[in-house]
């Protein structure tokens, strides 16, 4: 039995499909665990299969760079997941209609609040300038906030490890803090979820309700370009950027 598996470690860690494999078995294992816990945000599958994933290539020794050699596929479909979450938000393009003006200010406040807490936060407590700009653009997906950083100066590495963070934290807290806040729309939560959390906090809100996801994802995508556009302008008004 142990022969088996070490000829199958042997195969998989010289071919693309360790990381593939690698990836796969880690949610499949932290989404069992979620649900053992009957779903409680405090056993995010995303956050756990990251730790697993970590434990893994620590204690094998196994480069990143080997590892995303297969896990790049799994980078590449969520390029299709994204455009795929048009389909629920359109189920709901009545609601939207209604409500387009509220979620656009929605998100000129969040986005706003999100990239000055960020900055304030971490200029009271000395950070150096790079991690100060790598943290500005946190609160939107991955791929956006690491082309952020890249052009305000921060680290792309850093911003993605914080981006990972917030979304994991939004996950975890968002459910206390909107029943605290007496929020009990779908569309209101799932919105304030995507404006905060992007990509994490929208599979979290799917997982609700597709309304909620929904609007999640158009949360997601509007405070993306937001940041976008508005974060450099910022940047520059304080002269960080100099």
């Amino acid at each position: 039995m142990n022969a088996g598996l070490t000829d199958i470690w042997v195969y998989l860690s010289a071919s693309p499909l360790l990381g593939l494999t690698a990836t796969l078995v880690a949610y499949q294992l932290a989404y069992a665990i979620y649900a053992r816990t009957r779903f409680h945000p405090l056993a995010n599958p995303v956050a756990i299969a990251v730790a697993l994933l970590v434990a893994v290539l620590t204690l094998t020794g196994t480069p990143y760079r080997v590892y995303f050699d297969g896990a790049q596929f799994v980078h590449f479909l969520l390029g299709p997941a994204t455009v795929a979450l048009a389909i629920p938000l359109y189920q709901q393009v009545e609601k939207l209609k209604r409500n387009w003006f509220a979620f656009i200010a929605a998100t000129l406040v969040g986005s706003a609040a999100a990239i000055t807490t960020a900055l304030l936060v971490a200029w009271t407590f000395g950070a150096s300038r790079a991690t100060v700009l790598s943290l500005a653009p946190k609160s939107v997906t991955t791929p956006i906030a690491m082309g952020i950083a890249e052009k305000i100066g921060g680290l792309p590495s850093l911003t993605a490890v914080l981006v990972i963070l917030t979304g994991i934290l939004g996950a975890v807290l968002a459910r206390g803090v909107l029943n605290l806040m007496k929020v009990v729309d779908h569309a209101t939560r799932g919105f304030a979820l995507g404006v905060t959390s992007h990509g994490i906090g929208t599979a979290r809100a799917f997982q609700v309700s597709e309304e909620m996801g929904a609007f999640s994802g158009l949360a997601m995508g509007l405070s993306g370009v937001l940041t976008a556009l508005l974060l450099p302008l910022v940047i520059r008004m304080l002269s960080f950027a100099a």
